[in-house]
């Protein structure tokens, strides 16, 4: 029986926050990049890293938004290094821009968390015309960090330094049951916005499960997994929130974003999940995801999927 604050093997669970999950740990030889971080999870996520030492660059859309974070983070911690840098996941231009920019900074890159993320009521298409759940919350990203993935190399082999990709995806990814990527992402006939983001989580999680493999088989030392921050109620669901919150039960069941960023910044930094890859976590702990989310035929087809629609003709 799950127990709201039991701990699990690691020491830490669902009440842990993202300051106790990487206590003691010095970061301040680490460079990361965090999409999103302009609220919830993401912005609590740079303020961790900071506080620890690392050097974050926060990859947002609204850079005004991103600034305010930054001059928050510095008014806690005046020492912080954190820059902000315009990327928005919806423009693959916008990604390819970001990744360029970035790789000709001549900054290393050890740590790549993959947050950012939207719940759109609405059936509507990025600038690729393809599904904006899918295009944002996942190609986005798959496309970012095949652009990063030489940069996280070479600072991993010269700097003899693990390097940490890590999907930030969602038990949502359990509402999909049937069906392929291929056929089902622009199918706005029968779009449901719970569905096309549950399809969007599980695309994170076998991106990552596809990508440590890929990168285990190349004897690279890149550790890449996923997990679920659990249920928090953030800018992301603004459009869905309702009076059911207020529910006395449910209270004690939603976290605040320290506890949501918490096992991010656990498998960011903490030193437990050294070598752990291909995996999916949930309260800083090692969970199953579903039987889909762990089918490596369904990833291999994710990944040409993918790379299809980001390859430039």
């Amino acid at each position: 029986m799950w127990i709201f604050g039991r701990k699990g093997e690691s020491g830490f669970s669902s009440s842990s926050t993202a300051e106790e999950v990487t206590h003691g740990v010095d970061g301040s030889r680490l460079t990361a990049i965090v999409t999103g971080a302009t609220s919830g999870i993401g912005a609590e996520t740079a303020r961790v890293l900071a506080l620890r030492g690392v050097h974050v660059v926060m990859a947002v859309r609204n850079i005004e938004s991103g600034k305010q974070v930054r001059e928050t983070i510095l008014e806690e911690t005046p020492t912080a290094k954190v820059d902000v840098t315009e990327l928005d996941l919806n423009s693959q231009a916008s990604v390819r821009d970001f990744a360029t920019r970035y790789c000709s900074s001549g900054l290393p890159l050890h740590i790549l968390i993959n947050n950012a993320g939207v719940l759109a009521p609405h059936f509507t298409l990025s600038e690729e015309k393809i599904e904006l759940h899918f295009a944002t919350n996942h190609l986005g990203h798959f496309l970012l960090t095949n652009l990063l993935l030489e940069t996280m190399k070479i600072t991993s082999f010269e700097q003899k330094v693990e390097g940490r990709i890590i999907n930030v995806s969602s038990t949502g990814h359990r509402f999909v049951n049937k069906g392929t990527f291929s056929d089902q992402i622009n199918d706005e006939s029968s779009y449901s916005h719970i569905h096309a983001y549950g399809l969007s989580k599980l695309a994170n999680i076998l991106h990552a499960n596809e990508l440590a493999r890929l990168l285990k088989e190349e004897g690279v030392n890149i550790t890449v997994n996923s997990l679920h921050p659990g249920f928090i109620v953030t800018e992301i669901f603004r459009n869905f929130v309702t009076s059911v919150i207020c529910n006395a039960i449910l209270r004690h069941l939603v976290k605040d974003v320290s506890q949501g960023a918490a096992t991010t910044c656990y498998l960011a930094l903490n030193p437990k999940v050294k070598g752990v890859t291909g995996e999916y976590f949930s309260d800083s702990n090692l969970v199953k995801p579903s039987s889909k989310a762990m089918d490596p035929m369904l990833g291999k087809e994710l990944w040409e999927f993918s790379l299809s629609l980001t390859t430039t003709k």
